[in-house]
């Protein structure tokens, strides 16, 4: 459904996971890839921030109230 990111890493005393979901919208994923992919850390940060991270398109929110 693309509302959910995973993020397994290290943080030098051992792996933590970070989990994130989405309420209203979806994540941008690129087009073309599996299950699981490699991204670089800006690209990361782009995600979270609601960029496409092929395109770099915002993702706005509008809100119902």
């Amino acid at each position: 459904m693309r509302d959910k990111v995973k993020i397994l890493y290290w943080d030098k005393t051992g792996f933590a996971l970070w989990y994130k979901r989405l309420e209203k919208a979806r994540f941008k994923w690129p087009k073309k890839c599996g299950d699981t992919f490699e991204i670089s850390e800006q690209q990361l940060h782009w995600l979270l921030e609601g960029y496409d991270i092929e395109g770099h398109q915002a993702i706005y929110f509008s809100s119902a109230s």
